[in-house]
């Protein structure tokens, strides 16, 4: 995939985005037309009027998917040329390629929202992607998906008492997309309940890139620790049928005094059938995120 940098058009922009300005509304451009790519670009389409939204763009690696789903004049064909369609927010729900190809130049233009924080597991990509936001202004979103207390995770990672951080992530071993090794463990063990990896979350987000989101957000909230200490387990359970379950450890400081240690255990259980990389109830909380985008300066935010 080429990265292009481009000029955002002076003097000269779409009516759509004229009207756009004069109305005071929020465009939206959706990178992905998987599962959640659709969820959201419909929400926006359904609902997107009461909050102030409009879709400015939809793409998809194959066009074809969007042909009857999405109006034609919201099609973008080359994404090399999303500038021309003036989005305040681009929405990243596709593969982590996208961020590491187009991330900067997406933060020149707008805020963007990064459904595949998997990419920052690459210290590179974390490192230009936050430097363009602040160089240029523009928000570096990350959404919490199916990190339940996030916020709570950032806010003891900004005080510096979080000590620990692990997060356990068991699905059905048909919802996983992996690579290399650990799709080849999966196979070979298909049927009975495999632990696929347990260990800093930095080394399993290439292995897993499109399923451990969830981990790459908590490593991102809990900064402190980061993606080399804070921990990942991957489970394959074929008895998780109707279910992902992702168990969040928390350990934080101790009191001195007794010498008791604080800790927080969570376990979430997300309705999805075999073979679903994403749970129901990540889609609302996706959407949630969305409705939080609206501009918090040229900064990484959890949203």
């Amino acid at each position: 995939m080429r990265r292009v940098s481009q000029q955002r058009p002076r003097g000269k922009i779409s009516p759509e985005a004229s009207m756009a300005q004069e109305r005071n509304v929020r465009r939206i451009g959706i990178i992905g037309f998987g599962h959640l790519g659709q969820y959201l670009a419909g929400m926006i389409e359904e609902e997107g009027h009461q909050h102030g939204f409009e879709l400015a763009f939809v793409w998809n690696r194959h066009q074809k998917k969007m042909d009857g789903n999405v109006r034609k004049e919201l099609q973008l064909e080359d994404l090399n040329k999303f500038v021309a369609r003036c989005a305040d927010l681009i929405v990243e729900v596709a593969h982590p390629q996208i961020i590491k190809d187009y991330g900067e130049e997406f933060l020149k233009h707008a805020d963007c929202m990064v459904g595949s924080p998997t990419a920052f597991a690459d210290q590179e990509v974390d490192t230009r992607c936050r430097e363009a936001a602040r160089r240029y202004g523009h928000t570096l979103y990350i959404p919490s998906g199916a990190l339940w207390g996030a916020l709570d995770i950032q806010k003891m990672a900004n005080r510096g008492t979080l000590k620990a951080l692990k997060v356990t992530m068991s699905k059905h071993p048909d919802s996983f997309m992996l690579q290399g090794h650990m799709h080849e463990l999966k196979e070979r063990t298909k049927g009975q309940r495999t632990v696929l990896y347990d260990g800093p979350v930095r080394n399993l987000c290439p292995l897993a890139p499109n399923n451990v989101n969830t981990m790459a957000a908590a490593a991102l909230a809990g900064h402190n620790l980061g993606f080399e200490r804070v921990q990942g387990c991957l489970v394959a359970d074929p008895s998780l049928l109707n279910f992902h379950i992702v168990d969040i450890e928390v350990t934080g400081p101790v009191n001195k005094s007794a010498g008791h240690e604080f800790t927080v255990k969570t376990s979430r259980r997300n309705p999805a059938p075999p073979g679903e990389v994403t749970g129901m109830a990540t889609y609302t909380s996706f959407w949630s995120s969305v409705l939080n985008c609206k501009g918090h300066g040229g900064r990484l935010f959890l949203c």
